[in-house]
């Protein structure tokens, strides 16, 4: 693969070519829209949105009475102003109205950008300045940011309150009663409208969460969309998802995200599903010991959390010796963290352990890893669970084509590739070449069966004043892999030795420490206890010995704070902000060195 020709990277070998131009027929002339007319029409008595009141109480709406707000709202946006071609922001947690105002921005014909809940007001400020929104569809808590930001956008017509009630915006509920209005004058208006989207049409822009630099926009279009729903049908058979004829998910993943977008929006304008509605993501499994979801999405640190958690309740986390438990042990399990009725569950946007896979497997959890990036829509690579292959991320999506370029980099071409960054023609070549390679920045390997390893990020490598490429994705994998680090960096780059900033786990070092007599300690006092300390150099130690010498940690330096969203080390999808890191430590690190 990484020896291809010029002319053979040209060419779409004749098997994939036939995949691709299968589903190019069944997603042909459909948008979202279309899709999600024939979902609301067939399902309009089931179940879409649930959610909890204050008093935890539920409450629900089918996906008629959906439809409606859908349309009340399209029709109010257009009423007020809106038009066709324009964008709008919104900036909400998960919640039923952050759904609606998403599906009617597009019904109106235009395009929604959702905004990470946890971002600056100068980064609003940039995101909706990018895209020139006309309207901002804000709840209540991140108004003031908006406010804010709004000081430098002069093109944002109108702020649009989600919940209650403030000076110089509008309620959404008194949009939506215009667009009633229209509704009742002009019965055609809605279908009339929403049904001149194209294929072609942006679906929205997903602005990448920016781990170096501003954030870029992926165009992603309601075809690019509509192939990955056809595509992974053919992986992940919809109704082999469902229990009991129905499919349940949570959700609770950043809508400015793509997964969070392609699962929980995207997803049952397709196909019915009802959405659960988990505002706090630290309740994910509270709420799933409620609704029981038939499939649930995690980042690697909602399945090492939950890892922790049961490694601490379990009297062991051995797989076999997992898998040698009664049964119904095993699902009371289940039962009790609320994935009894799991048919999938998936983990992307980071490597997971495979022993914390290996054990979630041997519970009983059907548990798979996926790879993909905004760029190529979601993922482009999965495999069911009972094909998954440990330490891979599944094989490639049908009519998709992945190769390895000569320094290790995966390339991807096919459908699924974005149609480019909005306004920024420059980076858009840099990324996809003449060819139709989405150039993805990740290092990897495909074995002879097709299936995919990533080991780096391209650009993260470290080089060693010695002139040696070093892959700090594998030196903070086994670092982390002991229960008390939480974070791992590893340095070194143009340095003769590696070293690495370790934070312990918020979660796990509490109870280490109440179980060595050192209940009540801050992690500050924590990360300089010589009892922790000795206990993370035998993780350093035990990472070391899976390690090549010249990977070997020599340093380290155990902080004593977690890194966060909040506080700017990780990115909103948990992903290390590395300059952040270094130009934050830099006094640290040169002291590793010193």
């Amino acid at each position: 693969m990484a020896s291809m020709t010029t002319m053979e990277r040209s060419q779409t070998p004749p098997d994939i070519a036939a995949e691709r131009a299968a589903i190019e027929a069944e997603a042909a002339g459909t948008t979202l829209l279309t899709a999600y007319a024939d979902t609301a029409a067939a399902s309009a008595d089931e179940p879409a949105h649930r959610w909890q009141d204050a008093e935890g109480i539920w409450h629900t709406l089918t996906y008629g009475q959906v439809r409606e707000q859908v349309r009340d709202l399209a029709l109010g946006l257009a009423a007020r102003g809106f038009q066709p071609g324009e964008f709008a922001v919104i900036w909400s947690g998960n919640r039923s109205e952050a759904t609606v105002a998403d599906y009617a921005v597009m019904h109106a014909r235009g395009v929604p950008v959702f905004i990470y809940n946890t971002v600056a007001p100068e980064q609003a400020a940039y995101i909706a300045g990018h895209c020139e929104a006309t309207v901002a569809i804000v709840e209540q808590r991140y108004l003031p940011k908006l406010r804010e930001a709004a000081k430098s956008l002069p093109k944002l017509r109108e702020i649009i309150l989600i919940d209650g009630s403030a000076e110089g915006t509008i309620p959404l509920a008194e949009v939506a009663a215009l667009g009633r209005d229209v509704a009742r004058e002009d019965p055609e208006r809605f279908d009339a409208t929403w049904q001149k989207v194209s294929p072609d049409d942006l679906a929205t822009l997903i602005y990448t969460s920016g781990t170096t630099g501003q954030p870029k926009a992926v165009m992603l279009t309601h075809h690019n969309v509509r192939y990955y729903q056809s595509a992974l049908a053919l992986i992940l058979p919809p109704e082999e998802l469902e229990s009991n004829g129905s499919n349940v998910l949570i959700s609770y993943l950043p809508m400015a995200h793509v997964t969070g977008r392609s699962i929980d929006h995207w997803g049952p304008m397709a196909r019915a599903v009802t959405i659960n509605y988990c505002p706090d993501a630290l309740k994910l499994f509270e709420i799933a010991g409620q609704v029981h979801p038939t499939s649930i999405m995690g980042i690697p640190r909602v399945w090492e959390k939950l890892y922790a958690a049961l490694s601490n309740a379990l009297p062991t986390v051995d797989p076999d010796a997992i898998r040698a438990m009664p049964e119904e042990e095993r699902t009371g399990i289940l039962t009790f963290i609320g994935v009894d009725r799991c048919k999938v569950a998936t983990s992307g946007s980071a490597p997971l352990d495979p022993a914390i896979i290996d054990f979630f497997r041997a519970l009983g959890v059907p548990l798979t890893e996926g790879w993909g990036m905004s760029e190529l829509s979601n993922a482009a690579t999965i495999a069911p669970p009972d094909q998954a292959r440990l330490g891979t991320v599944g094989r490639r999506f049908p009519g998709m084509e992945i190769i390895i370029a000569d320094d290790g980099e995966v390339l991807v071409r096919g459908p699924l590739v974005m149609g480019g960054y909005y306004k920024d023609p420059e980076r858009t070549v840099e990324s996809v070449d003449a060819a139709g390679w989405l150039h993805t920045g990740d290092v990897g390997e495909l074995d002879a069966d097709g299936y995919l390893k990533i080991t780096d990020r391209k650009k993260e490598l470290i080089i060693t004043s010695g002139g040696k490429n070093i892959s700090p994705a594998l030196i903070e994998y086994e670092l982390q892999r002991h229960p008390l680090v939480g974070q791992a960096c590893a340095i070194g780059d143009r340095r003769n030795y590696v070293t690495a900033l370790i934070v312990l786990d918020p979660e796990t070092a509490p109870a280490w420490a109440a179980a060595h007599g050192l209940a009540g300690l801050p992690l500050a006092e924590l990360a300089a206890n010589p009892e922790v300390l000795t206990e993370v150099r035998r993780g350093v130690d035990e990472a070391n010995s899976h390690l090549a010498r010249v990977e070997q940690v020599r340093r380290f330096r155990v902080l004593g704070n977690e890194w966060t969203v909040d506080t700017g080390e990780l990115t909103p999808t948990q992903k290390r902000r590395r300059r952040v890191i270094v130009d934050r430590y830099a006094k640290e690190i040169d002291e590793l060195y010193s």
